[in-house]
């Protein structure tokens, strides 16, 4: 590991100081009002480069060429707050880009630490030295991971002090501890405070690294002979059973890929005197190798079923730039054991470095709004739905409202007008009334179509009449089906509706009641309107009984559903 850390002991204080401040700052910026807006746009950005920016910096910073690392701080932070902002928040509808802002960030770190330090006189400009960029790679998640878990510490022994204060009524630190700047402060202080004590320690960390490293080349031979078992098992069961087993088999594979790159790695380690003594341990790399390619394309042919069967979304078009670099992996591992067998580590680390560079550069573009893959996906699922291809009723009305992006939501606000036909029209206005992504995702197929609803009903009493508000809400219970209809019950005054009907298991019956309030029908009796005065009036009838003990017990009569005389459900009034 390099030396990066000696004689420099006002590293610890300053990156303590430096963390305290900005996380005060981020809290301050995120923090909500009670009752107030939530958090705009361009505050949450802010925020962001801040947090990143400081986190950056605290890894990087050197006493020497100290303005470069500022400069890579701001940087880092500039990259992930513009996808922040352009994302419309920390969350969706677009989280790969963030994640792949992150990745840049990360997979830049060690590349310009390894870059800066090699900065020497008549040193080439763009110079690499693999084993740097492998120990600063290695050393900044086992800083960070070993930061995190200071935070934690440092809190477990604030809450310790604070009860032992506490049994002798000194509540002071108690208090402290939940208001949310000081709590702010001491994460930030705490984080930054760990990260200076460690890198003054590198040795600490270079013993943790070897530790790891270790017990991951161990772990190696495991995984190569549960690759190489089920690669072999492959021409005995066909791919079929791959896809009829769970819709997440390219996750899997791509998970099992990533896993045999740091097993191979941790076998190899970043010089020729690294390499495992251990034949066995060296031949578990050396399989898991040769199995990454298959694997890859194994989860091209899966993700190119699901486009196939259901047309573009954005995940699957992140899942493609993620097999395209598991593939890259695998050719670039499967060519260096070819062409150098007992060589190939040396030609891994090359493939290593620069696929490195390459995945940085490819992820900063996928995070930016260059490509959108939105866009892409809104254009290829609205021609299947005008083709026919994917039908009104089975088409992905949440995906395309929710997950799609700005461009998704403008496609299906156009076609509750300009849809090709009644049951696109009718599903769009129903998808675009919705708010709730989940709501709408828990329908196999999403179908958001309301129109037939009156099929899938038995309305009590005969004369009742479907309450025309209530259409949508009992369009989306999937329970109630053309062949097993629910039962609906219309109290007289409509001002409530009971819903009853069987569930996929056996026997179960499930009961729903919707009452109508101002705001149309919930599952939630409106409250009776009452006054402040008329509120503190109770609130004081109910403490002056209290206090007299004015308690008893009252059986009373309550309302439940019944079918053949057997309660189900819950009561209700």
């Amino acid at each position: 590991m390099p030396d990066t850390s000696d004689a420099w002991p006002l590293r610890s204080l300053l990156l303590a100081v430096v963390g305290a401040a900005v996380a005060l700052a981020v809290q301050q910026l995120v923090a909500v009002a009670p009752g107030g807006p939530p958090t705009g746009n361009a505050h949450l950005a802010l925020a962001t480069l801040l947090a990143v920016g400081g986190v950056a910096f605290g890894f990087v910073v050197e006493r020497t060429r100290l303005h470069w690392s500022l400069g890579f701080a701001a940087a880092a932070g500039t990259v992930i707050a513009a996808v922040v902002y352009w994302n419309g928040g920390w969350g969706y509808p677009d989280n790969w880009r963030l994640v792949c802002a992150a990745l840049t960030v990360a997979i830049a770190a060690p590349l310009f630490q390894a870059w800066r330090d090699a900065r020497a006189p008549g040193a080439p400009r763009f110079a690499l030295a693999y084993p740097a960029v492998h120990d600063h790679a290695w050393t900044n998640v086992l800083l960070f991971l070993a930061a995190l878990l200071f935070v934690l510490i440092v809190w477990l022994l604030m809450f310790l002090l604070s009860a032992l204060f506490n049994l002798i009524g000194i509540d002071a630190l108690e208090k402290l501890l939940r208001n949310d700047q000081f709590g702010a402060v001491l994460v930030g202080g705490a984080f930054g405070g760990a990260v200076g004590l460690l890198r003054d320690r590198s040795a600490v960390l270079s013993t943790l690294q070897r530790v790891v490293m270790t017990i991951l080349s161990v772990l190696a031979p495991v995984l190569a002979a549960g690759l190489l078992l089920f690669l072999l098992a492959l021409p005995f069961t066909g791919l079929a059973p791959l896809w009829q087993a769970t819709k997440s088999t390219t996750p899997i594979l791509l998970s099992c890929i990533i896993g045999a790159l740091l097993l191979i790695n941790a076998v190899i380690g970043d010089r020729p005197e690294e390499v495992s003594r251990l034949a066995l341990l060296r031949w578990a790399a050396a399989v898991l190798a040769l199995a990454m390619l298959p694997l890859a394309a194994i989860a091209a042919v899966s993700t190119g079923l699901r486009i196939n069967q259901y047309g573009l979304t954005p995940d699957r078009l992140w899942a493609l730039v993620f097999i395209g670099f598991a593939k890259a992996y695998g050719l670039a591992y499967l060519l260096a054991l070819l062409r150098a067998r007992g060589g190939w580590p040396v030609r891994v680390r090359i493939a290593n470095l620069r696929l490195a560079v390459a995945l940085c550069g490819v992820a900063l573009l996928l995070s930016t709004p260059l490509i959108n893959f939105g866009a892409i996906s809104t254009r290829d699922q609205l021609a299947r739905l005008a083709s026919g291809r994917t039908p009104a009723d089975k088409f992905d009305w949440s995906a395309l409202r929710f997950d799609f992006g700005a461009s998704g939501e403008a496609a299906v606000k156009r076609l509750v007008t300009e849809g090709k036909t009644p049951e696109i029209r009718a599903a769009a206005a129903v998808a675009m009334k919705e708010q709730d992504r989940y709501r709408m995702r828990g329908l196999p197929a999403n179908r958001s179509v309301a129109v037939g609803i009156e099929e899938r009903l038995i309305i009590l009493p005969k004369t009742a009449a479907l309450p025309k508000v209530l259409r949508s809400d009992l369009s989306w219970n999937v329970n109630c089906t053309k062949t097993v209809r629910c039962l609906l019950y219309v109290e007289p005054d409509e001002a409530s509706a009971t819903l009853v009907g069987r569930t996929g298991g056996v026997g179960e019956i499930f009961v729903v009641t919707y009452y109508v309030g101002k705001d149309g029908w919930s599952y939630t009796k409106p409250a009776e309107p009452i006054t402040e005065s008329e509120r503190k009036a109770n609130e004081a009838r109910l403490v002056a009984a209290f206090t007299a003990r004015q308690l008893e017990i009252r059986t009373v009569e309550r309302r439940q559903v019944f079918i053949g005389g057997e309660a189900v459900g819950y009561p209700f009034e």
